[in-house]
């Protein structure tokens, strides 16, 4: 039975939506987990230095698909690993640029997939908070140094739109739950968020620790609040 490999660099627990959505897309195709195809899980969960252990491990017993939707490192790294297997990715960047495919017409090699334009609109995105909140200045941006691709980009993409627009940008690191300190990181900048490269466990330490009334963006309502934390009745 052919083994499809699927690489994601955040938690199960985080995208239910993402495997019910991969699991519907193999049965459009004729695959059905466990009856004539086998899928395994990795999920790094921030923890993207996991990647050479992980695709070593699945180029080794060879598996007949490796997927790396929402991963652009791991897009990447599956990519350097090998030229036979292939490789279906789902990146925040341009695939050409990123040396994943010759053309987006013509992809060549063992690599297809999309691109979900993210990148492309960070700058975007910090425009769209100052029209919200037209009277702050200083906006911190939460990033994960162990997508550093990811993280590199947007770092770039807001240091060149903040000044267009006068305001501040703060850039905050965070790969772990313990890592994310929300209360000490908006005293500090005494502004507003604007989330990027989502760290592992992201959701649940804001949801506990992030003001009701604070204003975030994101580019999946997922990588936010469904619904901010309700205030403590009187």
């Amino acid at each position: 039975m052919p083994m499809v490999a699927l690489i994601h660099g955040g938690a199960a627990d985080a995208f239910p939506d993402r495997i019910a959505a991969f699991r519907v897309g193999l049965s459009e195709t004729g695959y059905v987990e466990g009856k004539n195809v086998l899928v395994e899980y990795h999920w790094l969960e921030g923890n993207f230095d996991r990647l050479p252990a992980v695709l070593g491990d699945l180029i080794r017993r060879r598996v007949a698909v490796i997927a790396t939707p929402g991963s652009t490192a791991a897009s990447i790294a599956a990519k350097a690993s090998t030229t036979t297997i292939p490789i279906v990715f789902g990146v925040s960047e341009d695939p050409v640029a990123l040396g994943l495919v010759a053309s987006l017409a013509r992809p060549g090699g063992n690599a297809t997939g999309n691109n979900f334009f993210v990148s492309e609109i960070d700058a975007k995105r910090l425009g769209l908070m100052h029209e919200l909140l037209p009277k702050a200045r200083r906006f911190a941006v939460l990033l994960n140094p162990g997508d550093r691709i990811a993280s590199a980009s947007t770092s770039k993409a807001l240091v060149a739109a903040a000044p267009m627009l006068g305001l501040e940008v703060f850039f905050f690191n965070a790969s772990t739950p313990a890592e994310i300190d929300m209360p000490s990181l908006l005293l500090r900048v005494n502004g507003q968020m604007l989330f990027s490269s989502r760290p592992k466990g992201f959701l649940p330490v804001a949801q506990s620790s992030l003001p009701r009334s604070q204003p975030a963006i994101g580019y999946l309502r997922v990588f936010l609040l469904a619904k901010w934390p309700k205030p403590a009745s009187s």
